[in-house]
């Protein structure tokens, strides 16, 4: 599998979406010879798709390759067929997994990556649907008949947008502590804390942990201290069903 989950879109400094991942993304490029990548930007709601498609077609010029905003195909699935990889913004993680649902694009999704190694670079709520479910997103339902299971291209749950430690005058949970009821009712799943700046990249079957500022990975498991992990470490047991 080719895979690329981001933590979020941009970090401070940063003009173009992914800009702080261009190093990465390029030898994913160069290796799966990807020339035409479908976006899916159904995650998009104060905006519109055709501005954020826009603005992914210009981080990606300089990888000599075209964007297509799936919001303009006929038909979705199909564009997913024909395309050599899917590029999934940012946004609502609810809306985004129940369009994916809705549009038929769960398992030609899942074909493209698992069976055809087509490459997947997710952010934020397109890194959430990359998990098992979206149980562990920030994002609020907005909709209703909310759908819960998604891509499942990776066997572990993630948390994007981390935040290690508490707000000051904040009175609500912690992230650490809404993360640990999600365990107490799921005590056989874990879920992979990842900070802004940073992302999992799955190549083949190997899993690796990059950060251009140099925050840890954080994990989660029921009754256990939550551990830490920089970037080189090894995280290749995550890929393990039931770690």
């Amino acid at each position: 599998m080719n895979i690329m989950l981001f933590s979020n879109g941009k970090i401070a400094g940063n003009n173009q979406i992914l800009e702080y991942g261009f190093d990465w993304i390029a030898p994913m490029m160069e290796k799966t010879k990807a020339k035409k990548l479908v976006f899916i930007p159904y995650a998009v709601i104060r905006g519109s798709y055709d501005e954020r498609t826009a603005l992914v077609q210009q981080s990606f010029d300089q990888f000599d390759c075209e964007i297509i905003g799936i919001h303009t195909c006929d038909d979705p699935v199909k564009a997913v067929e024909e395309a050599d990889g899917i590029v999934i913004s940012g946004g609502n993680t609810w809306v985004l997994n129940r369009m994916l649902h809705d549009n038929g694009l769960i398992s030609a999704i899942r074909t493209a990556v698992i069976k055809q190694d087509k490459l997947f670079i997710g952010w934020s709520a397109g890194s959430n649907v990359a998990t098992p479910t979206i149980r562990t997103t920030n994002d609020m339902p907005i909709i209703s008949a909310a759908i819960l299971p998604s891509l499942n291209l990776v066997p572990f749950q993630i948390n994007p947008h981390y935040i290690d430690g508490s707000i000051s005058g904040h009175m609500g949970e912690s992230r650490d502590e809404r993360i640990e009821e999600f365990l107490v009712v799921n005590p056989s799943e874990v879920v992979v804390g990842i900070q802004e700046g940073s992302m999992l990249q799955v190549d083949g079957e190997t899993l690796t942990y990059h950060s251009a500022n140099g925050k840890p990975l954080k994990l989660f498991k029921h009754q256990q201290e939550a551990a830490t992990y920089q970037v080189g470490a090894k995280i290749q047991f995550l890929m393990e069903e039931g770690v």
